[in-house]
């Protein structure tokens, strides 16, 4: 739903505690070794061959959150990073289990003076008929409360492309971090962005949202339609 920085990451600070983007890209020996990240090569590629790319990249072996904690627990100041991430999270409860779940709770499109548009998740991830309009030159923010469980999800992203006409008009790509485990969920607001205005931009939209992992393991994938038009639905 971005009509603004088209293409651009960003890594917003999240409600509770979470390793953000920018603490992925400045951890360097401590994001290795909790994390698997992807190498330096794949990022000097363009849009349409991203996709392909990323299934075909090799991320190495999964570690349960017990086997997280026995690496490098010679080393104090990782030991401690480690803990720090892992907040309060019980690992007899979930240390076993190598694949983590992240669950899209709710959806919310938040605008000032406005009551927030909260969007039901369907069941089949895709809403039938228009799933929400919004006003042509209007401020907004999109808002997501996940919940993640029984392991690390690292570099847990959200992608957005919106058509129009059958032709591509905007494209988004936020990193939200890398996040433990645990009973409470996480809040992830985006950057505020605004609708495009005038006669053209008017109309039906369809769109696809995406929420992945490193591993491009995808958790939840909506495709819907909205409506931009002259005032509030």
């Amino acid at each position: 739903m971005g009509f603004d920085d088209k293409g651009k990451e960003g890594a917003p600070e999240t409600q509770h505690a979470g390793k953000t983007a920018h603490e992925e890209e400045s951890g360097d020996e401590r994001g290795t070794s909790l994390s698997r990240h992807m190498s330096e090569g794949s990022a000097a590629v363009t849009e349409d061959e991203e996709e392909d790319v990323e299934r075909k990249i090799d991320l190495g072996p999964q570690c349960t959150l017990k086997e997280q904690l026995e690496k490098d627990k010679d080393d104090e100041s990782l030991r401690r990073w480690k803990e720090q991430l892992l907040g309060s999270v019980d690992i007899n409860a979930v240390g076993e289990c190598l694949e983590p779940e992240v669950k899209i709770l709710s959806l919310a499109i938040k605008t000032a003076g406005r009551e927030d548009i909260v969007l039901p998740i369907p069941e089949s991830g895709n809403p039938e008929g228009l799933w929400f309009t919004l006003k042509e030159g209007s401020r907004y923010s999109l808002m997501f409360t996940f919940q993640v469980s029984h392991n690390i999800v690292s570099g847990l992203k959200y992608t957005n492309t919106v058509w129009k006409t059958g032709l591509k008009v905007d494209s988004t790509k936020e990193m939200i971090g890398t996040f433990s485990p645990q009973a409470e969920p996480y809040t992830h607001e985006m950057p505020e962005e605004t609708t495009p205005s005038g006669l053209f931009a008017r109309g039906t939209y369809s769109a696809r949202s995406k929420f992945v992992d490193d591993d491009n393991k995808l958790y939840l994938e909506i495709n819907y339609t909205f409506d931009i038009k002259k005032d509030w639905a």
